[in-house]
């Protein structure tokens, strides 16, 4: 029951500790380039949309919702929106890395946790992304 009902969070966690351990030489919360206060403000947003992840987690069956939501029109084009949006996160994550295995090991938790991760990845690697914008 206990792993049932808490799976998606221990994947997230071991997805978060992976992440974490093979990130590159940026650290980890303070940016040292142009625009700082970005990376913290991406910081707080992941905490925050983590954090009301938890409680929704805690409080609704995540599927049983979904069943509920799938026949209504607009359910589906949020859906869809979505997962453009992580496509364009997923294009973000192989310009800024230019590896198709890198971009391929992001691919799932895109998939399974949408902008937990996109969120993750930007924090992590603030400063190279911003770094193709101001140079």
């Amino acid at each position: 029951m206990f792993l049932k009902r808490y799976a998606m969070g221990l994947l997230f966690l071991i997805f978060v500790f992976l992440a974490i351990a093979f990130k590159g030489a940026e650290p980890l919360f303070i940016s040292a380039g142009p625009y700082a206060m970005g990376k913290t403000i991406i910081w707080v947003l992941f905490f925050s949309f983590l954090g009301y992840s938890i409680y929704c987690g805690a409080n609704e069956n995540f599927f049983r919702t979904l069943g509920r939501l799938y026949p209504m029109l607009w359910a589906r084009q949020i859906g869809i929106d979505l997962y453009i949006g992580l496509l364009i996160s997923g294009f973000i994550i192989y310009l800024n890395e230019g590896s198709l295995l890198i971009l391929a090991l992001w691919i799932f938790p895109l998939i399974l946790f949408a902008n937990l991760a996109t969120l993750l990845y930007f924090a992590m690697n603030y400063d190279s992304i911003i770094s193709h914008f101001t140079a």
